[in-house]
């Protein structure tokens, strides 16, 4: 369960920071349903960047934002289906879009996930505290961005391997930044840092270490969950089945919108995925990879791996050798030339890293269940190219111009070449074996206790008393915006 319990004293100096600064905080339903958003806010927005740090975007942390950078409204749930000339398999394969939230990526919302509750409850003080979001990229850049609209204090902590994107971005916007040792899969090495600063600086620093925090699950269960839903709704075709998600874990908040889906549709599948240089899940295995927003090493706490059912690693050198592929010039003319649809092809830069990693799965589970042309798979781009040109630059130094050859085998080998290797099919045991695995990190290491692991394994409410909780975090916001009094004025 996610601790709600008010602070009086914190709340009235949180709910005074806010009058002070303006601040709105929108509901998990209107994010959900941005029709539920008052019309002075919509209005206020048609003059508000979409990256700007403005109180007000809080209420973009949806995904229903118009697909501009500056004084969009909200339509539909952002998203396109991949056709099969790009994959080489019939089945439908659906992808959302994250780049149309502020930052460029849904981490936004998970880090609103974590924060809010604890503001709204008096739990975390903005004149006091300072928000630590450890991340290997994208969170601590949503996190830094959260905080800065909500008038709080923050540190990012990431890998110093990270993109040169993320480390100029974040310059501007957290009060700290610090690099930690290595690359995506240092996970462990953050961690040790949110230790060494409790150490140093006390109850000053609030950790929202999003490996552990179930505000991130529970964002991705309800809004991402619930902008799955409406698009299978509006996609599914006479005859058409819906039969999995498939995600790579990372902190394994997004995934959480699987357990969603499959109380919707009971029969789907949720597919997690991890770099094969790095199988921590298939193997208990460890490595480094480039596959950025995919921190591995450990099984997240918040994971719920009763209810994985796949797992999929994928080769780093396929996502990597893609973006090339999908960014270049030749590669696109290439890609044109095989019968991918031109307006297609011109909106793969809607794909970062990670997203092409998630793309991959999808082609891997539909191969791996042989699925057909009324089959629908749905996975995220967790954020696109705009965060990876630098990538891009240091792929042409390393390996030359881009050339048709280079395009001809990049699509051949990665995309249509795909395999069912390196994947397993989950029986009880095989996910027991990975639950197990955070007793290591989370439990030895993290200071959790072995009753809370042995009750996500064996409680069956453990995880649908944490859903049954929004609608408690709903009032708590809109009491606060009552307590402020600014929805009134």
């Amino acid at each position: 369960m996610i601790d709600l319990t008010i602070n009086e004293e914190q709340l009235k100096r949180t709910v005074q920071r806010a009058r002070e600064r303006n601040i709105i905080i929108p509901t998990f339903e209107q994010m959900k349903n941005p029709d539920l958003i008052p019309d002075r806010i919509k209005e206020e927005l048609k003059s508000i960047g979409l990256w700007d740090v403005h109180p007000r975007n809080l209420f973009r942390i949806t995904w229903k934002n118009e697909p501009v950078p500056f004084g969009g409204g909200f339509d539909g749930v952002n998203y396109m289906e991949i056709p099969s000339q790009l994959t080489g398999v019939p089945t439908r394969i659906i992808q959302l879009i994250g780049k149309w939230f502020p930052t460029g990526s849904h981490k936004v919302g998970a880090t609103f996930g974590v924060l809010v509750p604890r503001l709204v409850t008096g739990q975390f003080d903005p004149t006091y505290h300072k928000a630590v979001w450890p991340s290997t990229g994208n969170y601590c850049r949503g996190g830094a961005y959260d905080a800065a609209l909500l008038a709080c204090e923050s540190i990012a902590i990431l890998p110093e391997g990270m993109s040169r994107e993320r480390f100029e971005w974040l310059s501007n916007i957290a009060g700290e930044v610090i690099a930690t040792p290595g690359t995506e899969s240092n996970v462990k090495e953050i961690f040790d840092k949110c230790w060494e600063l409790k150490r140093e600086r006390g109850d000053e620093v609030f950790i929202f270490n999003q490996f552990e925090e179930f505000g991130n699950y529970l964002w991705h269960y309800d809004v991402t969950g619930h902008a799955m839903e409406e698009v299978l709704e509006k996609e599914l075709r006479k005859g058409d089945e819906f039969r999995g998600v498939a995600l790579t874990t990372g902190s394994a908040g997004t995934i959480g919108c699987g357990d969603y889906l499959k109380q919707v549709f009971p029969t789907s599948k949720v597919a997690a995925g991890e770099a094969w240089q790095c199988p921590t899940l298939l193997l208990n295995g460890f490595g480094a990879h480039r596959i950025e927003g995919i921190g591995d090493k450990h099984v997240p706490w918040i994971h719920n791996v009763k209810n994985t059912d796949l797992v999929i690693d994928l080769d780093d050198e396929a996502t990597m050798h893609l973006i090339r592929l999908f960014n270049e010039p030749v590669g696109r003319e290439y890609l044109v030339k095989q019968g991918v649809p031109e307006d297609f092809v011109n909106k793969l830069d809607l794909l970062g890293i990670s997203g092409v990693a998630n793309l991959l799965m999808t082609i891997k589970m539909a191969k791996w269940y042989e699925l057909g042309d009324q089959d629908v798979l749905i996975t995220v781009a967790t954020d696109s190219m705009e965060l990876y040109g630098s990538r891009i630059k240091e792929m042409r130094e390393q390996y030359g111009e881009y050339t048709e050859q280079d395009a001809a085998s990049d699509y051949h080998q990665y995309l249509l070449g795909q395999t069912t290797d390196h994947m397993q099919e989950l029986t009880y045991w095989d996910r027991k074996r990975i639950h197990n695995l955070k007793y290591y990190t989370w439990v030895e290491q993290q200071g959790k206790t072995y009753e809370e692991i042995q009750a996500q394994w064996y409680d069956r409410d453990y995880w649908t008393s944490m859903q049954k909780q929004l609608p408690e975090i709903n009032r708590l916001i809109e009491q606060f915006n009552e307590m402020t009094g600014l929805l009134k004025e």
